[in-house]
């Protein structure tokens, strides 16, 4: 006979999950009062009179915004991403993931920031999350590259962040130019959000167990935000909301 404890441990789970959390512990330690080793100087510019002033740091969304919107191809938006260098995450990341499946598709899902397996592969969705989505999209007659009912994915950032912690709001904002101009290139029709951060990139809310199902909009698009296939495997519980989700994205197509 299951213990008072446990449901009342499983209904504070499921709530921290409804606020957003999606890992309980880092894969190492943090530690908070440590000193880095080198302080940068700041940067000084000499002014006409002779003395010194703080130089103008370089916005790096401003940047993306820059690069992002010189690319008129897609293939001119992966080459404009893996030259831009103010976002510390290539620095530690294998390979840049940008896309997979069919471009100019009727659905563009984008999922969370890449994985340890998305990273080597540089793909999204692969491993037993691809696997797990393929199944999902199989359900409604669609695939990633079918000749019919073929669908575009991608993910909010282009690199992984360390030891697949969460992408930091900083990160987000400076790549969100980018997937914006990736959203215009590949000219789907409806957005499907997969999991908390992309609503959070691109709804700039969290909380996916209460945003999904609803249709909203999203760069002038239909957009649907369903449970990201990571989700599911850790709480089989919600593959009937999912399913209701999948059903609505097909009726939607459907409707036009």
């Amino acid at each position: 006979m299951e213990s008072a404890s446990f449901h009342h441990d499983h209904a504070l789970l499921e709530w921290q999950i409804e606020l957003g959390a999606t890992e309980a512990i880092s894969d190492v330690p943090v530690n908070r009062y440590d000193v880095p080793a080198v302080v940068e100087k700041p940067k000084v510019a000499e002014t006409a009179a002779g003395g010194f002033v703080p130089m103008a740091k370089e916005d790096p969304v401003a940047l993306a915004q820059q690069a992002a919107s010189g690319a008129n191809t897609l293939e001119e938006l992966r080459s404009a991403m893996a030259a831009f260098e103010h976002c510390d995450l290539k620095k530690g990341a294998r390979n840049l993931v940008f896309s997979d499946g069919i471009a100019g598709a009727p659905v563009m899902i984008i999922g969370n920031a890449p994985t340890r397996a998305e990273d080597q592969a540089g793909m999204p969705f692969v491993d037993k999350e691809g696997q797990l989505l393929d199944k999902m999209l199989g359900a409604i007659g669609m695939a990633r590259a079918h000749a019919v009912a073929p669908v575009y994915i991608t993910s909010i950032l282009p690199w992984r962040p360390p030891q697949n912690r969460d992408p930091k709001p900083h990160e987000i904002a400076m790549m969100k130019p980018f997937l914006l101009r990736h959203i215009e290139l590949a000219a789907p029709k409806v957005l499907v959000l997969a999991g908390n951060w992309a609503c959070q990139a691109l709804l700039e809310k969290r909380g996916v167990a209460r945003l999904r199902g609803q249709w909203t909009q999203v760069a002038g698009l239909p957009a649907l935000p369903m449970f990201h296939p990571s989700q599911l495997m850790r709480s089989p519980e919600y593959k009937r909301e999912t399913w209701a989700d999948l059903l609505s994205l097909k009726k939607r197509l459907q409707n036009g």
